[in-house]
């Protein structure tokens, strides 16, 4: 049965495959072309990490957990070439106890600063192995573009290399520091909100700014996080109008 979870996943794992063919060996783009193919790039690379991670709370396909997780390991496979199970391992153990001692998110207040957080961060996620085979595939993309229109470095950096550091890095601004650092780490979850118009919210990082959300129902979708969103304010406002009663 074709879900909503499995739709929207296979149309981000599509987009990216196809994306990748036309831009890295297709014909070369018009220079004025060049940065937004970049930023769309860029958006895809971090949506194959958003259905990696709600694989991990078996929201892509609740109804078949095999089928759920394969399309989980494609997406983070294609992301970084990520282990799936090992990122899953450490994603939950966040949820169980955000802020915590075994939280591999967590960055205690006497740690480096926001540079020395990044750094912990992709060192939970991206390991040796993975960056040899990243390398070894860039380069052998590179080749085989360099082969057909005498440009493979350049559009393996702009279109591949380049994303991939810009993803991990609005991943991490706009999923873990801004939701969960100073203050946040003394509120429900250890997270709060980042209140912003949903179009906004959409293109910052699919939806997980709403990251209270997404710590009180983990095994929503991204695309539902609005929705909750408006539900979580409008019973707040509720609550409020009763207590000034």
């Amino acid at each position: 049965m074709i879900t909503r979870g499995t739709t929207v996943a296979l149309t981000l794992i599509g987009g990216w495959c196809l994306s990748l063919l036309l831009l890295v060996f297709g014909a070369a783009l018009p220079p004025a072309a060049w940065l937004p193919a970049v930023l769309l790039r860029t958006l895809l690379q971090t949506g194959l990490f958003i259905v990696g991670h709600d694989a991990m709370h078996r929201s892509v396909v609740p109804a078949s957990p095999m089928l759920n997780d394969r399309l989980g390991r494609v997406a983070l496979g294609l992301y970084a070439c990520l282990p799936y199970k090992l990122c899953r391992r450490n994603h939950l153990l966040h949820h169980r106890g955000p802020g915590g001692s075994r939280d591999p998110d967590f960055h205690a207040p006497h740690q480096p600063g926001v540079v020395g957080w990044f750094v912990r961060f992709l060192g939970g996620y991206l390991s040796l192995t993975s960056l040899t085979v990243l390398v070894s595939l860039w380069g052998g993309a590179a080749l085989a573009a360099d082969a057909l229109h005498g440009h493979g470095l350049q559009v393996v950096f702009s279109f591949c290399t380049l994303p991939l550091a810009l993803s991990a890095l609005q991943l991490f601004l706009f999923g873990t520091y801004l939701p969960h650092r100073g203050r946040a780490m003394a509120s429900p979850h250890g997270a709060i909100t980042l209140a912003w118009p949903e179009p906004l919210s959409l293109l910052a990082c699919y939806h997980f700014g709403y990251h209270v959300e997404h710590h009180c129902h983990p095994s929503l979708p991204w695309y539902e996080l609005p929705a909750c969103h408006r539900r979580l304010q409008e019973q707040t406002g509720l609550a409020a109008r009763a207590h000034r009663r």
